[in-house]
Protein backbone atom coordinates (compact mmCIF):
# COMPACT_ATOMS: atom_id res chain seq x y z
CA UNK A 1 0.00 0.00 0.00
CA UNK A 2 1.33 3.44 -0.88
CA UNK A 3 1.38 6.39 1.48
CA UNK A 4 -1.55 8.18 -0.18
CA UNK A 5 -3.79 5.15 0.28
CA UNK A 6 -2.88 4.80 3.97
CA UNK A 7 -3.50 8.51 4.55
CA UNK A 8 -6.90 8.34 2.84
CA UNK A 9 -7.93 5.36 5.00
CA UNK A 10 -6.81 7.13 8.19
CA UNK A 11 -8.63 10.34 7.26
CA UNK A 12 -11.93 8.51 6.75
CA UNK A 13 -11.32 6.43 9.88
CA UNK A 14 -11.00 9.53 12.06
CA UNK A 15 -13.90 11.37 10.46
CA UNK A 16 -16.20 8.35 10.67
CA UNK A 17 -15.19 7.62 14.25
CA UNK A 18 -15.56 11.18 15.55
CA UNK A 19 -19.35 11.25 15.84
CA UNK A 20 -19.34 7.77 17.38
CA UNK A 21 -16.73 8.81 19.94
CA UNK A 22 -18.63 11.96 20.97
CA UNK A 23 -21.75 9.83 21.52
CA UNK A 24 -19.82 7.13 23.38
CA UNK A 25 -18.23 9.68 25.73
CA UNK A 26 -21.64 11.18 26.43
CA UNK A 27 -23.11 7.79 27.23
CA UNK A 28 -20.14 6.88 29.44
CA UNK A 29 -20.72 9.91 31.66
CA UNK A 30 -24.46 9.27 31.77
CA UNK A 31 -24.04 5.63 32.75
CA UNK A 32 -21.20 6.37 35.18
CA UNK A 33 -23.67 8.34 37.28
CA UNK A 34 -26.13 5.43 37.22
CA UNK A 35 -28.53 6.51 34.45
CA UNK A 36 -29.04 4.28 31.44
CA UNK A 37 -29.90 6.26 28.32
CA UNK A 38 -31.11 4.18 25.37
CA UNK A 39 -32.18 7.36 23.60
CA UNK A 40 -28.73 7.94 22.06
CA UNK A 41 -29.97 7.30 18.53
CA UNK A 42 -32.87 9.73 18.93
CA UNK A 43 -30.74 12.47 20.48
CA UNK A 44 -28.04 12.06 17.82
CA UNK A 45 -30.44 12.36 14.91
CA UNK A 46 -32.18 15.35 16.49
CA UNK A 47 -28.79 17.01 16.93
CA UNK A 48 -28.01 16.33 13.27
CA UNK A 49 -31.37 17.63 12.02
CA UNK A 50 -31.48 20.81 14.09
CA UNK A 51 -27.80 21.61 13.52
CA UNK A 52 -28.13 21.30 9.76
CA UNK A 53 -31.39 23.24 9.48
CA UNK A 54 -30.09 26.06 11.70
CA UNK A 55 -26.80 26.23 9.81
CA UNK A 56 -28.57 26.13 6.44
CA UNK A 57 -30.86 29.08 7.18
CA UNK A 58 -28.25 31.19 8.99
CA UNK A 59 -25.34 30.17 6.73
CA UNK A 60 -23.28 29.63 9.88
CA UNK A 61 -22.24 26.16 11.11
CA UNK A 62 -21.40 27.54 14.56
CA UNK A 63 -25.03 28.57 15.05
CA UNK A 64 -26.01 25.06 13.96
CA UNK A 65 -23.68 23.59 16.59
CA UNK A 66 -25.07 25.93 19.25
CA UNK A 67 -28.64 24.89 18.41
CA UNK A 68 -27.63 21.22 18.62
CA UNK A 69 -26.17 21.85 22.09
CA UNK A 70 -29.44 23.47 23.23
CA UNK A 71 -31.46 20.57 21.81
CA UNK A 72 -29.20 18.05 23.56
CA UNK A 73 -29.57 19.95 26.84
CA UNK A 74 -33.36 19.95 26.49
CA UNK A 75 -33.61 16.24 25.65
CA UNK A 76 -31.20 15.34 28.45
CA UNK A 77 -33.30 17.38 30.86
CA UNK A 78 -36.42 15.47 29.80
CA UNK A 79 -34.72 12.11 30.33
CA UNK A 80 -33.35 13.21 33.70
CA UNK A 81 -36.76 14.50 34.83
CA UNK A 82 -38.45 11.23 33.87
CA UNK A 83 -35.84 8.92 35.38
CA UNK A 84 -34.61 10.90 38.40
CA UNK A 85 -37.60 12.94 39.55
CA UNK A 86 -40.46 10.72 38.39
CA UNK A 87 -38.35 7.53 38.70
CA UNK A 88 -39.70 6.20 35.42
CA UNK A 89 -38.22 3.04 33.93
CA UNK A 90 -34.93 4.13 32.34
CA UNK A 91 -35.18 1.64 29.46
CA UNK A 92 -38.69 2.78 28.55
CA UNK A 93 -37.73 6.45 28.80
CA UNK A 94 -34.69 5.96 26.57
CA UNK A 95 -36.58 3.98 23.96
CA UNK A 96 -39.31 6.62 23.92
CA UNK A 97 -36.61 9.25 23.35
CA UNK A 98 -35.28 7.29 20.38
CA UNK A 99 -38.75 6.82 18.85
CA UNK A 100 -39.59 10.49 19.39
CA UNK A 101 -36.26 11.76 18.07
CA UNK A 102 -36.15 9.64 14.92
CA UNK A 103 -39.77 10.42 14.10
CA UNK A 104 -39.43 14.17 14.62
CA UNK A 105 -36.12 14.32 12.72
CA UNK A 106 -37.71 12.47 9.79
CA UNK A 107 -40.60 14.95 9.81
CA UNK A 108 -38.17 17.88 9.91
CA UNK A 109 -36.17 16.40 7.06
CA UNK A 110 -39.28 16.30 4.89
CA UNK A 111 -40.59 19.77 5.80
CA UNK A 112 -37.68 22.05 6.78
CA UNK A 113 -36.31 22.65 3.29
CA UNK A 114 -36.95 25.87 1.29
CA UNK A 115 -40.68 26.50 0.96
CA UNK A 116 -41.57 23.54 3.16
CA UNK A 117 -39.82 21.03 0.89
CA UNK A 118 -37.47 18.21 1.84
CA UNK A 119 -33.97 18.79 3.22
CA UNK A 120 -32.72 15.55 1.67
CA UNK A 121 -29.86 16.24 -0.70
CA UNK A 122 -29.39 19.85 0.40
CA UNK A 123 -25.85 21.08 0.95
CA UNK A 124 -25.32 23.77 3.56
CA UNK A 125 -22.43 25.41 5.41
CA UNK A 126 -20.16 22.99 7.19
CA UNK A 127 -17.00 22.74 9.25
CA UNK A 128 -14.24 22.47 6.68
CA UNK A 129 -11.03 20.58 7.19
CA UNK A 130 -7.93 22.68 7.70
CA UNK A 131 -4.30 21.74 8.42
CA UNK A 132 -3.07 22.23 11.97
CA UNK A 133 0.18 24.26 11.84
CA UNK A 134 3.43 22.29 12.21
CA UNK A 135 1.78 19.01 13.26
CA UNK A 136 0.31 18.51 9.80
CA UNK A 137 3.89 18.20 8.51
CA UNK A 138 4.44 14.89 10.31
CA UNK A 139 4.79 11.96 7.88
CA UNK A 140 1.52 10.02 7.42
CA UNK A 141 0.13 11.05 10.84
CA UNK A 142 0.24 14.75 9.97
CA UNK A 143 -2.10 14.78 6.96
CA UNK A 144 -4.26 12.08 8.59
CA UNK A 145 -4.77 13.35 12.14
CA UNK A 146 -4.04 17.05 11.71
CA UNK A 147 -5.96 17.90 8.57
CA UNK A 148 -9.42 17.63 10.05
CA UNK A 149 -12.34 19.89 11.01
CA UNK A 150 -12.60 21.86 14.25
CA UNK A 151 -14.86 19.31 15.99
CA UNK A 152 -12.15 16.67 15.57
CA UNK A 153 -9.52 18.95 17.09
CA UNK A 154 -11.85 19.73 20.01
CA UNK A 155 -12.26 15.98 20.53
CA UNK A 156 -8.48 15.54 20.73
CA UNK A 157 -8.50 17.86 23.75
CA UNK A 158 -11.75 16.57 25.21
CA UNK A 159 -10.67 12.93 25.55
CA UNK A 160 -7.78 13.47 28.01
CA UNK A 161 -9.69 16.19 29.85
CA UNK A 162 -12.67 13.90 30.45
CA UNK A 163 -10.42 11.02 31.49
CA UNK A 164 -8.52 13.22 33.92
CA UNK A 165 -11.78 14.62 35.32
CA UNK A 166 -13.28 11.17 35.80
CA UNK A 167 -10.30 9.50 37.46
CA UNK A 168 -8.09 12.24 38.91
CA UNK A 169 -10.43 14.85 40.41
CA UNK A 170 -12.74 14.97 43.42
CA UNK A 171 -15.87 15.78 41.34
CA UNK A 172 -15.03 12.76 39.16
CA UNK A 173 -14.73 10.58 42.25
CA UNK A 174 -18.13 11.80 43.43
CA UNK A 175 -19.60 11.07 40.00
CA UNK A 176 -18.37 7.47 40.08
CA UNK A 177 -19.48 7.08 43.69
CA UNK A 178 -23.05 8.05 42.78
CA UNK A 179 -23.06 5.43 40.04
CA UNK A 180 -21.68 2.75 42.35
CA UNK A 181 -23.56 3.40 45.57
CA UNK A 182 -25.97 6.34 45.60
CA UNK A 183 -27.10 5.66 49.17
CA UNK A 184 -23.58 5.81 50.56
CA UNK A 185 -22.92 8.90 48.44
CA UNK A 186 -26.01 10.56 49.85
CA UNK A 187 -24.88 9.78 53.39
CA UNK A 188 -21.59 11.52 52.60
CA UNK A 189 -23.39 14.70 51.59
CA UNK A 190 -23.39 14.25 47.81
CA UNK A 191 -26.60 15.41 46.12
CA UNK A 192 -27.46 12.30 44.10
CA UNK A 193 -30.36 13.83 42.19
CA UNK A 194 -28.35 16.92 41.25
CA UNK A 195 -25.42 14.80 40.06
CA UNK A 196 -27.67 12.59 37.95
CA UNK A 197 -29.38 15.58 36.40
CA UNK A 198 -26.08 17.29 35.64
CA UNK A 199 -24.31 14.39 33.97
CA UNK A 200 -27.38 13.12 32.13
CA UNK A 201 -27.71 16.56 30.55
CA UNK A 202 -23.96 16.78 29.90
CA UNK A 203 -24.00 13.35 28.26
CA UNK A 204 -26.96 14.30 26.05
CA UNK A 205 -25.12 17.45 24.93
CA UNK A 206 -22.13 15.37 23.78
CA UNK A 207 -24.50 12.96 22.02
CA UNK A 208 -26.21 15.84 20.23
CA UNK A 209 -22.82 17.24 19.20
CA UNK A 210 -22.10 13.81 17.74
CA UNK A 211 -25.17 14.18 15.55
CA UNK A 212 -24.19 17.70 14.51
CA UNK A 213 -20.81 16.42 13.34
CA UNK A 214 -22.56 14.02 10.99
CA UNK A 215 -24.49 16.76 9.20
CA UNK A 216 -21.95 19.59 9.52
CA UNK A 217 -18.61 17.78 9.36
CA UNK A 218 -18.69 14.22 8.09
CA UNK A 219 -21.50 14.05 5.52
CA UNK A 220 -21.91 17.85 5.22
CA UNK A 221 -25.58 17.59 4.35
CA UNK A 222 -28.83 15.96 5.32
CA UNK A 223 -29.91 12.41 4.51
CA UNK A 224 -32.79 10.28 5.74
CA UNK A 225 -31.72 8.18 8.74
CA UNK A 226 -28.41 10.01 8.78
CA UNK A 227 -27.21 8.34 11.99
CA UNK A 228 -27.56 4.85 10.50
CA UNK A 229 -27.70 3.10 13.88
CA UNK A 230 -24.60 4.81 15.27
CA UNK A 231 -26.45 5.57 18.48
CA UNK A 232 -26.90 1.88 19.20
CA UNK A 233 -23.28 1.21 18.33
CA UNK A 234 -22.25 3.93 20.81
CA UNK A 235 -24.14 2.10 23.56
CA UNK A 236 -22.28 -1.10 22.64
CA UNK A 237 -18.98 0.81 22.56
CA UNK A 238 -19.51 1.86 26.18
CA UNK A 239 -19.38 -1.79 27.18
CA UNK A 240 -16.42 -2.41 24.87
CA UNK A 241 -14.61 0.52 26.52
CA UNK A 242 -15.58 -0.72 30.02
CA UNK A 243 -16.83 2.79 30.80
CA UNK A 244 -13.35 4.29 30.24
CA UNK A 245 -12.99 7.34 27.92
CA UNK A 246 -9.51 6.31 26.72
CA UNK A 247 -10.60 2.81 25.75
CA UNK A 248 -13.52 4.32 23.86
CA UNK A 249 -11.00 5.80 21.43
CA UNK A 250 -9.97 2.32 20.32
CA UNK A 251 -13.58 1.30 19.71
CA UNK A 252 -14.26 4.41 17.64
CA UNK A 253 -11.12 3.89 15.56
CA UNK A 254 -12.02 0.25 14.93
CA UNK A 255 -15.50 1.22 13.75
CA UNK A 256 -14.16 4.10 11.67
CA UNK A 257 -11.46 1.88 10.16
CA UNK A 258 -13.92 -0.80 9.08
CA UNK A 259 -16.13 1.96 7.71
CA UNK A 260 -13.23 3.39 5.70
CA UNK A 261 -12.23 0.00 4.32
CA UNK A 262 -15.73 -0.82 3.11
CA UNK A 263 -15.94 2.59 1.39
CA UNK A 264 -12.64 1.93 -0.38
CA UNK A 265 -13.73 -1.56 -1.39
CA UNK A 266 -16.92 -0.17 -2.92
CA UNK A 267 -14.96 2.53 -4.75
CA UNK A 268 -12.60 -0.10 -6.12
CA UNK A 269 -15.54 -1.91 -7.71
CA UNK A 270 -15.28 -5.15 -5.72
CA UNK A 271 -17.66 -7.98 -6.60
CA UNK A 272 -18.82 -8.24 -2.97
CA UNK A 273 -22.42 -6.91 -2.75
CA UNK A 274 -22.60 -3.30 -1.51
CA UNK A 275 -25.27 -4.24 1.05
CA UNK A 276 -22.87 -6.72 2.65
CA UNK A 277 -20.07 -4.14 2.72
CA UNK A 278 -22.43 -1.69 4.44
CA UNK A 279 -23.06 -4.33 7.09
CA UNK A 280 -19.36 -4.79 7.85
CA UNK A 281 -18.95 -2.09 10.53
CA UNK A 282 -21.99 -3.37 12.42
CA UNK A 283 -21.04 -7.04 12.12
CA UNK A 284 -17.55 -6.20 13.34
CA UNK A 285 -18.98 -4.23 16.27
CA UNK A 286 -21.17 -7.15 17.32
CA UNK A 287 -18.26 -9.61 17.12
CA UNK A 288 -15.97 -7.36 19.15
CA UNK A 289 -18.71 -6.78 21.72
CA UNK A 290 -19.34 -10.52 22.10
CA UNK A 291 -15.64 -11.26 22.49
CA UNK A 292 -14.92 -8.48 24.98
CA UNK A 293 -18.05 -9.24 27.03
CA UNK A 294 -17.13 -12.92 27.27
CA UNK A 295 -13.54 -12.10 28.12
CA UNK A 296 -14.44 -9.55 30.78
CA UNK A 297 -17.13 -11.82 32.22
CA UNK A 298 -14.55 -14.57 32.43
CA UNK A 299 -12.24 -12.26 34.32
CA UNK A 300 -15.17 -10.86 36.34
CA UNK A 301 -14.05 -7.32 35.60
CA UNK A 302 -16.72 -5.91 33.34
CA UNK A 303 -16.69 -2.68 35.35
CA UNK A 304 -20.34 -1.61 34.97
CA UNK A 305 -21.51 0.89 37.62
CA UNK A 306 -23.29 -1.11 40.32
CA UNK A 307 -26.31 1.22 40.43
CA UNK A 308 -26.71 1.52 36.65
CA UNK A 309 -30.38 1.62 35.71
CA UNK A 310 -31.59 1.64 39.31
CA UNK A 311 -33.68 4.58 40.59
CA UNK A 312 -32.65 6.07 43.90
CA UNK A 313 -35.24 6.85 46.55
CA UNK A 314 -33.92 8.85 49.46
CA UNK A 315 -35.08 7.59 52.83
CA UNK A 316 -36.83 10.25 54.85
CA UNK A 317 -35.72 10.70 58.45
CA UNK A 318 -38.33 10.84 61.19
Amino acid sequence: MDRAFIVSILIITIRAGTSLLYATLGEIFTERVGILNLGVEGIMIMGAATAFSAAYYTNNPWIGLFVAIIVGCFLGLIHAFLTVTLRADQVVSGLAMTIFGTGLASFMGQRMGPGGTTMIGLQGPSFKRFPFPLLNQLPILGPSFFNQDILVYILYLLIPILWFFLYKTRPGLKLRAVGENPRASDSMGIDVAKSRYLYTIFGAILISIAGSHLSLGYLQGWAENITGGRGWIAIAMVIFATWNPLRAVLGALLFGGINAIQFRMQAAGTTIPASFLNMMPYIFTILILVIITWWEAFRKRIGAPAALGLPYVREEKD
